[in-house]
């Protein structure tokens, strides 16, 4: 029996932690190579479907020990505050990353996978069916990358990937904030240009997130300012900022948020999570995607690699990895860019809420099509 390849993950958010938990479980050597140390803070909804519940506690993982919250409704506004609510069939639960993160992080330790913290990777080559990973300090072999780098990195430039040259109008901003607000919604407030989410998340904490176009900070020279001239136009969210306690002096923000396709495979590299793929705008499903494609990941790695890997192995498992990933994933996004396109525009906001509102049944079969059911 050939040995199993040894695996180095880019990047140790939520989709390479989850990829290394599964495969250190099934006994291959796995690296994660990350350039902050954990617990730390991401621009991220902090909303997870719970059709990701049954496989986390396969993992060991329990939402419930970390206190997460239980969310069952959906609100959604436009930027005139009319609004529009729907159950959530399946529901969802609020945990933030900085706690979620850290506790995969622990798990994965445990079981014996080999984390690099601050460290940043400058280049990867692959030739000669060996990979080799240049950090600042050493260079490393690997048989197998995952890259798990999230949604925009220096590696997308070194990669040459394309939707990294066409410039994204997006910009990310998350507060931590302590409010009064239902345990159990997730509401999502449109203004000019952008959307709003917040929900409860651990203790008495609520993430609040939102999409704007960079155009508006670059006219109001920064985000307060912004905020109070754009995100205020909606009288929900003007309330939300008005009678919240902000935890941080200072949010954390991403700029150049890409909502265009992207590749699977670059040079052999095989991308997960946020690295794959967009981010579902409606409810923020970015986060059971990327559980579920670490998922189907690593088990197919698993499948194809448990007694070692050659060209042959290495191209059946890019492509049934691409395959079972375009069958879960791509209708599914799909639908999100087409919400991504009417959320932020008034006018298509404001009749998409007052049509949704008659009819009631289109709106659970919408929320049904942007989550996927349990696994």
């Amino acid at each position: 029996m050939n040995a199993k390849p040894n695996i180095v993950i880019i990047g140790g958010g939520l989709a390479g932690l989850i990829n290394a938990i599964v495969l250190a479980k099934a006994g291959f050597e796995v690296k994660v190579i990350e350039r902050k140390s954990y617990p730390f803070h991401k621009v991220c909804g902090e909303y997870i479907s719970n059709e990701v519940l049954p496989f986390l506690k396969t993992l060991g993982l329990n939402p419930e020990d970390w206190d997460a919250s239980k969310i069952s409704n959906l609100k959604i506004s436009a930027p005139n505050g009319k609004s529009l609510s729907a159950k959530l069939d399946l529901g969802a639960f609020g945990i933030s990353r900085y706690q979620l993160d850290f506790e995969c992080y622990q798990l994965a330790k445990s079981l014996g996978v080999n984390f690099l913290l601050n460290t940043k990777v400058l280049d990867v080559s692959f030739l000669d069916e060996k990979f080799e990973i240049e950090t600042p300090t050493q260079k490393i072999k690997a048989d197998l990358i995952i890259g798990a780098f999230g949604k925009r990195s220096n590696l997308d430039q070194k990669l040459n990937r394309k939707f990294f040259y066409q410039r994204s109008p997006y910009l990310g901003v998350k507060y931590h904030i302590q409010t009064d607000f239902p345990k159990n919604l997730i509401q999502l407030d449109n203004f000019e240009g952008g959307y709003c989410g917040i929900s409860k998340i651990e203790k008495d904490f609520y993430c609040l997130c939102y999409l704007a176009e960079n155009k508006h900070l670059k006219n109001y020279g920064s985000i307060p300012v912004m905020e109070e001239n754009i995100l205020y136009q909606n009288p929900l969210l003007k309330n939300i900022f008005k009678q919240s306690h902000f935890l941080w002096k200072q949010p954390e923000t991403i700029n150049e948020i890409s909502f265009e396709q992207k590749s699977l495979i670059e040079n052999h590299i095989l991308m997960c999570g946020d690295t794959a793929g967009m981010i579902a705008p409606l409810c923020g499903n970015g986060m059971a995607i990327a559980i579920h494609s670490a998922k189907i990941l690593a088990e197919e790695i698993i499948e194809q690699c448990s007694e070692g890997i050659n060209p042959k192995k290495r191209a059946t498992l890019e492509n049934r990895y691409q395959q079972k990933w375009h069958r879960e994933f791509a209708l599914r996004l799909k639908i999100g860019r087409g919400i991504q396109n009417i959320f932020g525009n008034k006018i298509l906001t404001s009749l998409a809420v007052s049509s949704l509102r008659k009819f009631p049944s289109l709106t659970q079969k919408i929320i049904r099509k942007t989550h996927g059911k349990p696994f």
